[in-house]
C-alpha cells in the first residue's frame, strides 16, 4: 500500500522562472538589499500566491545594446519568461531611437521569436528636450515592437509614480536625491502597478 501511495502522490510543477532584464531601475540602484524592484516584486507575487521566481538581471548603466550583448548568459535553460525594461540609459546618452529599436528588436527576436518565451516589454517615455521627432520615435518603438512580436506591453516603468501625484510631488515622495531613480516607496508604487501584468506573464508561461 505504501508503494501505491507513493506513486499516487501528486507531482508539483516547478515555479515559473522570470528573468528581469534591465538597467539600474531593475537592479535597484541606490537602495538597500530587499528594497529594489526585483525583491519588492517577488514579495508582491508571494503575497498574491503566485508561484514564480524573479531573477534580477538588471545592470546599472546598461543600454539596450548592453542588454542584447548579455542576453545569451541571461537566458539559461530554466528560464520560462522575461521582463525587458531597457532604454533609460539610451535616453540619457541621446542614442538615436532607431539604434535602440534595433537592439530591442534583437532581444525580442531571440526571446519571443526563436525561443518562444513570453515577454513583458516595459517602456519609458522620452523627455521633450530631444525634440518631437526623437520623442515620437522613442516612445513609439515599444508598442510597435510589442505588437510585432505579440508580447505584453506596459507603457512606462515610471508612469505609476505620476498616477496620483504631480511631477513635483512625485519627485519629493518617490524619487531618490538624483531625481532619476525611485526610492523604496516609489518602487512599491511601481510594483503595485506592474504586478498584475507580471501575473499575466507568469500565466502565459505556465500554460
Amino acid at each position: 500500500m505504501a508503494a501505491v501511495a507513493l506513486f499516487a502522490a501528486p507531482v508539483w510543477a516547478e515555479p515559473v522562472t522570470v528573468v528581469a532584464l534591465g538597467d539600474s531601475l531593475t537592479a535597484g540602484y541606490g537602495l538597500p538589499d530587499g528594497q529594489g524592484f526585483v525583491p519588492q516584486l517577488q514579495g508582491w507575487l508571494d503575497a498574491e500566491g503566485v508561484d514564480a521566481v524573479i531573477v534580477n538581471a538588471g545592470v546599472s548603466g546598461d543600454t539596450t545594446a548592453g542588454g542584447l550583448a548579455r542576453l545569451g548568459w541571461s537566458l539559461t535553460d530554466d528560464v520560462d519568461a522575461m521582463i525587458v525594461a531597457l532604454g533609460g540609459n539610451d535616453l540619457l546618452r541621446g542614442i538615436p531611437p532607431q539604434a535602440s529599436r534595433d537592439n530591442l528588436d534583437g532581444i525580442l527576436s531571440d526571446v519571443a521569436g526563436d525561443r518562444g518565451l513570453p515577454v513583458l516589454l516595459i517602456g519609458l517615455e522620452a523627455p521633450g528636450n530631444y525634440g518631437p521627432a526623437f520623442k515620437a520615435a522613442f516612445d513609439g518603438m515599444y508598442p510597435a515592437l510589442a505588437e510585432a512580436y505579440d508580447v505584453l506591453h506596459e507603457t512606462s516603468f515610471l508612469a505609476p509614480l505620476l498616477a496620483d501625484a504631480t511631477l513635483e510631488e512625485a519627485r519629493a515622495r518617490y524619487m531618490q536625491a538624483d531625481g532619476i531613480h525611485p526610492n523604496r516607496d516609489g518602487v512599491a508604487v511601481i510594483v503595485a502597478a506592474l504586478g498584475p501584468r507580471v501575473v499575466e506573464l507568469v500565466a502565459q508561461a505556465a500554460q
